[in-house]
Order: structure tokens, then sequence, then C-alpha cells
């Protein structure tokens, strides 16, 4: 069913479909002040994704996207590409996909991130000081068995990497990553809690 209003900070122009959703029974979060950053994932033919384990700072010990805030008078897009070669020595095509937005209990300023893909890049993939750069499989689970915009024969160049850790990354990373790998357009918002466990959640994305 087509999705007519959306969580409190998502936009979105064009027909949406709800993808995930959970803890109704808590209000939204409030929020004062909107923070801007990004999130670029490298993705390769439909079988591996490049993530980054984060060394220090917001997130360490997690794996994650390359990225981070949005300077003043950068773009996002501009923003996302410049993340990508500080913190792991590359530069891809990359283009917006989705959408994010976190609210944490008791932080008044929401976090707006705008997510980038791509699937090819140039350069030496490189450890930096904050991110930790590793290929993972992209399992059977957080892809669909048929993606119309496919032509690869998954099982000629199948690896044997690990599969993406969701043990070890934020918790709603499992509902929106399933649809950048499947290339639909996505916008999502979660709220967490100050133990940062999600209270409540919502994902949407363009119709399959």
């Amino acid at each position: 069913m087509e999705v007519t209003e959306l969580p409190p900070g998502l936009t979105y122009d064009g027909p949406l479909v709800e993808a995930a959703s959970g803890g109704e029974e808590n209000n939204w979060v409030h929020y004062g002040k909107v923070k801007q950053y990004t999130n670029a994932f490298v993705i390769q033919d439909d079988l591996k994704v490049l993530l980054g384990y984060k060394k220090r700072g917001f997130g360490m010990g997690l794996w994650n996207g390359f990225g981070g805030k949005v300077d003043p008078g950068e773009t996002a897009a501009q923003a996302a590409v410049r993340e990508l070669e500080e913190e792991a020595g590359i530069t891809a095509p990359l283009k917006h996909c989705g959408t994010l937005f976190f609210v944490v209990e008791g932080v008044d300023t929401a976090f707006n991130i705008n997510i980038f893909s791509a699937y090819e890049y140039e350069g030496t993939i490189t450890e930096s000081d904050e991110m930790r750069p590793e290929w993972f499989a992209i399992q059977e689970s957080m892809m669909p068995p048929r993606n119309p915009l496919s032509i690869i024969d998954h099982g000629e160049k199948q690896e044997a990497l690990p599969p993406i850790p969701l043990e070890t990354m934020w918790a709603d990373d499992e509902f929106w990553m399933p649809l950048m790998f499947a290339r639909r357009h996505f916008v999502g918002r979660a709220d967490f809690g100050a133990d940062n466990k999600m209270r409540r959640w919502w994902f949407g994305a363009t119709p399959a």
C-alpha cells in the first residue's frame, strides 16, 4: 500500500511503500536542530560490499559505510566523495540512493544522513586513522533473489568472504540495506533510547 504520511523529519517526492516498521507503542522522539551527514557504500557485482570498522569517535567498534559531517559550503554529494577518499583512499561515482533520519532520546540534535552508493571505484583501498576497510559478502537474506538490474552470474563470481556483520553494526542497518542492494530508493527514521537501542522505526522505499 502506498504511504501517504511520513514520520517527522522525512520528506520524499514520489510514491513509497512501507518496507519495515516497529515500536509503534512509543511516540516519535522530539528533536530541535538537524545536522547533515553522509554515508557511502561501494558494492561490486551485487555480491560484496565495502564496509569500514570505526576505530575511534562516534560509533567506535562498529562496521559502517564511509562518511561524516557535511562541512559548511559543501553539498552532501561533495562531502560523500571527500569522506570516502579520506577514510578508504578511493574515489567512486557515488549516486544518492536514500535518506535516513536518526533521533536519540535526550539529544536535541537529529542526524539527517544522505546515503550514497557506487558499483565501481578507483584507487587503492587503504586503512585510515579512523576506518579499517574490508569487503563482506552480501548474504542471501540481504539481497533479493532476482535483481532486474543485475546481469551478474552470482555462482561464478562468489568469493570466500565473511558475511555482512550485522551483529556489530547499527541496529537499523538490517532494515534498509536490503533496499539499497535492491536498488530501490529509500527513506527511513529510527529513534534510539539512551541505551542506544531502537525504540521506534519506519522505513519505506520506491515500489519494487
